[in-house]
């Protein structure tokens, strides 16, 4: 009986240990940094964040520029001119509000330009790994650069150079 238990165990052990999983390292900053398109959309996305940060600073600097205005003016004004000048203050920051989250806001201009310009980026990126997966039979490929928890890996299992090749660019 001992030794069909035994005989069991060792069998199991040597099962489990002819399962093990294949898997890989892969840089994305790495990656991408090599992917020109890429280089060029993060480029376009700075500018537009610039121009648009202008925009909404020259609003704010507008709002603000009314507010010193109006405290030098204050003594000469009427309450009617008073209230009608701090509506304009009012509606003035509110537009450098709204202009802030029509660009900068979590469905904003920034974002969805952003999606226009990385998402088919991003997508051939993980096509290329996924392929590089399904030919070599990883079960799993983990992101160094995003993960905090890898501490050291062996650059013998870090695929990032053969994901550029396969999106075509040679390293």
């Amino acid at each position: 009986m001992k030794k069909i238990i035994l005989a069991f165990l060792l069998f199991a052990g040597v099962a489990f240990a002819g399962s093990a999983q294949k898997f890989a390292l892969v840089d994305m900053e790495y990656i991408l940094k090599n992917v020109p398109s890429y280089e060029m959309a993060n480029e376009q996305l700075n500018q537009l964040s610039q121009r648009w940060q202008k925009e909404v600073e020259a609003v704010s600097q507008e709002a603000d520029n009314m507010y010193k205005q109006y405290l030098a003016d204050k003594v000469f004004l009427t309450e009617e001119q008073v209230k009608k000048r701090e509506s304009e203050i009012v509606a003035k920051e509110q537009e450098a509000t709204e202009l802030r989250y029509k660009y900068f806001g979590p469905e904003g201009e920034l974002y969805k330009k952003r999606q226009t310009l990385m998402k088919p980026i991003q997508d051939d990126v993980y096509n290329a790994v996924k392929k590089l997966s399904e030919e070599r039979g990883y079960q799993a490929i983990f992101d160094r650069a995003s993960s905090a928890n890898i501490i050291y890996a062996s650059p013998r299992i870090d695929i990032s150079n053969e994901v550029l090749s396969k999106l075509g660019y040679s390293n």
